[in-house]
C-alpha cells in the first residue's frame, strides 16, 4: 500500500489547475469516470482523495472491493478489471467551477480514450455533468439507452461529501445496481 499523505494548505492552492493520471487498461469491466480531480486529489495524485468523498466506501459496500481501499490504492482498481478517469483533467475546488464547453471538450477526449482503451462499461459519477457533457438534458441515473464506441453508459451519483441528494446507503445501492448488471 502507498504511504497515505496529507497535503499541506499550500499544495492544495498549487494544485489549481492540476492534473492526475488516469487509471486505465484495455479491456476494463469499468471505466469509472468522475466529473474533474479536487484540488486535494490534485496534490496527492490520487483520484477520490479528499477527506469526505465517499467514493471508496460505496465501491467497497456496494460489493466491488472485498476490503476498504484508500485513495492511494486507486491503482489496484486495475486487478479487478475498474479503471478511473475524469471528463475534464483540470483541478478545481468544486465541479461547479467547471463551463459547459470545458465539460462538452471533455466528453470528446473520453470518447477518445473510450475508443482506445473500449472498457465494458462507462460508469459517469454526476448527472448534471453527464447531461452537459453528453448533451442529454434529460437523462436519468443508470443504464443510458446510448452507447460510447460499444461501452455501455451507465450513470451514477456523484460520491462527493458535497453532493447531500445521496446518502452513502443510497450511493452503495445504485452503485451495486451497475456491479450487478456488469457481472451479468
Amino acid at each position: 500500500m502507498t504511504s497515505v499523505r496529507k497535503p499541506t494548505k499550500d499544495e492544495i492552492r498549487a494544485a489549481v489547475g492540476g492534473t492526475i493520471p488516469d487509471i486505465i487498461a484495455p479491456d476494463l469491466h469499468i471505466l469509472f469516470c468522475g466529473i474533474n480531480p479536487s484540488l486535494y486529489s490534485a496534490a496527492v495524485g490520487h483520484h477520490f482523495a479528499r477527506p469526505g468523498n465517499r467514493f471508496w466506501p460505496t465501491l467497497h459496500g456496494a460489493g466491488f472491493s472485498e476490503r476498504l481501499l484508500t485513495p492511494f490504492e486507486d491503482r489496484n482498481l486495475l486487478q479487478r478489471g475498474y479503471g478511473l478517469t475524469n471528463i475534464v483533467e483540470r483541478a478545481t475546488a468544486r465541479a461547479d467551477e467547471l463551463n459547459s464547453e470545458e465539460l462538452v471538450t471533455g466528453q470528446q477526449q473520453l470518447a477518445a480514450k473510450v475508443q482506445h482503451y473500449r472498457p465494458r462499461f462507462l460508469a459517469v459519477l454526476g448527472i448534471g455533468a453527464y447531461r452537459t457533457a453528453f448533451n442529454q438534458p434529460k437523462a436519468v441515473m443508470g443504464r443510458q439507452g446510448d452507447s460510447l464506441h460499444g461501452a455501455t453508459i451507465w450513470v451514477l451519483p456523484n460520491p462527493s461529501g458535497l453532493n447531500a441528494h445521496y446518502q452513502l446507503d443510497a450511493l452503495k445501492q445504485t452503485y451495486r445496481e451497475l456491479l450487478l448488471a456488469v457481472e451479468l
